[in-house]
């Protein structure tokens, strides 16, 4: 699906000119930004490879949290396999996203934030907005939900307040102290503990294959706003914001250039095929032993801990702690991702409201942006930004572990976080679309139909969450 979005004039046996530059060689290798990619970026491969895969399994380690992990869960609990094609559906909706993303950063050797800026500055205030508030409160989330597993493990060593300062301090030092690379392979390793639980338990449950392949049909199950609870779960598969630190990521790991395009999108597919083995397994998980025993468990977090405990009467004590140890994997990938990819952009942010965009050689950046070389060097991540960013990631959101979350930020988080998704979908589909990236870079007819559809789906659900806020209670 990705390498038949945007007319594919240059990223083969072509060259391809991007942004004052020329790619050519036999995978248009060369420099979309009018440069070659230095400060430690690679050369670009001829062909894309496995070896090379890397961002994706970030972004599929980071989006995929515990919330992610219940919701699915609980959809297999009130609905057996009836909703495993709107899991699908969601990771290829997710798909288009991340490759839209990362083929802005390669095609035009500019940031995602750099793009959002050219639009006006109504995206600025939208994204320091939502960057203050949504790390506020998702820095509490995340420490407390790495926390869960760990308790129930070791119940009597500590508090959850304490366990989750300690994880919480535990991420920001690993981010602190390690760059892309020692990242990467660390994310790796925490998504293979994440794989060989969940397949496990899939397998465990004995799944019914014949109920699965027909819960691949579309149908809605027979139920009150059955609609938007599909929605929900199509929206809810693999990440947020994690999906605009994509790009990010592709140039950290040193792909500056659209030499890299083909890579990226292999990349892209293992990052949702990853996402959609966690998604399904969970499911299936959730109809064979939770449908099927008609045992509804709590949302959030805590349904996790519900499920060990079920796991635990059924499978023996083993099992359980094996699941616990695969949960606390899931939660700090996303907590460690955020830390890591968001203060990224931030960094990004405050370079360009600064006036620093530079390319790793010192000169101007593409557009009087910021370039993507200079993520690729590294020096983002070394630097007072990004580094506040995970101070304030961290510390404040400590006081919200012992004294509960305010509920007016929790209203602010809850919208926010709503309208981060049709912003990312709509942008990028803007974009995309525009003289700001080169001609054969730009969508073609199937990723503005999916930009479009991620659009009017993240639309739709934003509306609900908004909707459903006690706005009486609120002022």
């Amino acid at each position: 699906m990705a390498e038949t979005t945007g007319d594919r004039a240059g990223g083969t046996d072509g060259t391809a000119t991007g942004a004052g530059g020329t790619a050519d060689g036999p995978e248009g290798t060369g420099t979309a930004a009018g440069g070659s990619a230095t400060g430690g970026t690679a050369a670009s491969p001829r062909k894309a490879g496995w070896k090379y895969i890397g961002p994706g399994i970030v972004v599929a380690a980071t989006g995929v949290g515990a919330g992610d992990l219940v919701a699915t869960l609980v959809a297999g609990s009130n609905f057996g396999y009836t909703l495993l094609w709107a899991a699908v559906i969601g990771c290829v909706v997710k798909i288009s996203l991340a490759e839209a993303a990362g083929r802005w950063h390669l095609s035009t050797g500019r940031t995602l934030f750099d793009g959002w800026a050219s639009l006006g500055r109504w995206t600025t205030y939208f994204f320091v907005v939502y960057a203050v508030v949504w790390g506020f409160v998702y820095g509490a989330a995340a420490m407390s939900s790495s926390a869960l597993p760990l308790q129930a493990l070791f119940p009597d060593v500590m508090g959850l307040e304490w366990w989750g300062i300690l994880c919480g301090l535990v991420g920001l030092v690993f981010v602190w102290f390690n760059q892309y690379a020692v990242f990467e392979k660390v994310m790796t390793v925490l998504v293979g503990v994440m794989f060989v639980v969940t397949v496990y338990l899939a397998v465990r449950v004995t799944p019914n294959l014949a109920d699965a392949f027909a819960g691949l049909l579309p149908v809605l199950p027979d139920e009150k706003d059955s609609v938007l609870n599909t929605l929900g779960l199509i929206g809810g598969v693999g990440g947020t914001i994690t999906l605009a630190a994509y790009g990010y990521w592709v140039n950290a790991k040193g792909w500056t250039d659209t030499g890299w395009m083909k890579v990226m999108r292999l990349d892209n597919r293992v990052a949702y095929i990853t996402t959609g083995v966690f998604v399904i397994a969970m499911l299936f998980v959730g109809a064979e032993l939770l449908h099927s025993a008609n045992v509804a468990i709590a949302s959030g977090d805590k349904g996790l801990i519900q499920l060990g405990d079920i796991l635990e009467d059924e499978y023996g004590t083993a099992t359980a702690r094996f699941f616990l140890i695969g949960f606390f994997a899931t939660s700090f990938t996303s907590l460690i991702g955020v830390w890591h990819g968001v203060s990224l952009m931030w960094a990004d942010f405050v370079a360009r409201y600064r006036g620093r965009g530079r390319t790793a050689d010192g000169s101007a950046a593409p557009a009087g942006g910021a370039s993507a070389e200079e993520v690729a060097s590294g020096r983002r991540e070394r630097s007072w930004a990004f580094r506040a960013y995970l101070l304030w990631l961290t510390f404040p959101p400590m006081v919200l572990l012992f004294q509960g979350q305010p509920f007016r930020l929790v209203i602010l988080y809850g919208v926010l976080g709503a309208a981060f998704m049709p912003f990312l979908a709509l942008t990028l589909l803007w974009l995309l679309n525009s003289p700001r990236t080169p001609r054969e870079w730009r969508n073609g007819v199937l990723s503005n139909a999916m930009l479009a559809v991620a659009g009017v789906l993240f639309v739709v659900l934003c509306v609900k969450q908004v909707w459903d806020q006690p706005w009486s209670e609120f002022f």
